[in-house]
């Protein structure tokens, strides 16, 4: 028999052993490079935020450098050329006549169009 405060079950030294500390600081950074992963992924695919906020949009740009573009941008009803850097923007000429995108504002064909594209190359499909 037990006395009243006497416990049946035996109490361990410490409530954080070796091994759970290690297992609560592996669990820790796995998720800290996860985190770091998922925001390296966010920033490589650019959706980090909306493309238009309003009456300012990003209508299309094009890479010229491997940290250097240029964006036309559309502001109320008018557009503009910007150069952008990876330390600042320059206003390169603000346009007279709008320009008419022929193509939608996609930077990429979607992977379903790619892989049917591809399949028709090698012979896969009819």
């Amino acid at each position: 028999m037990t006395a009243l405060g006497q416990s049946a079950l035996p109490l361990s030294s410490s409530p954080l052993s070796t091994g759970g500390a290690l297992q609560l600081t592996l669990s820790l950074a796995a998720v800290i490079a996860f985190i770091f992963a998922l925001s390296w992924v966010i920033k490589r695919l650019k959706l980090a935020g909306p493309r238009s906020r309003g009456e300012l949009a990003v209508i299309d740009q094009v890479a010229v450098g491997p940290k250097e573009r240029i964006v036309l941008v559309r502001v109320g009803e008018s557009q503009v050329l910007v150069g952008v850097t990876s330390g600042s923007m320059v206003a390169l000429t603000p346009l007279a006549a709008p320009i008419v995108l022929s193509r939608p504002c996609a930077a990429s064909p979607a992977f379903a169009d790619r892989l049917r594209e591809f399949m028709k190359r090698s012979g896969a499909v009819e």
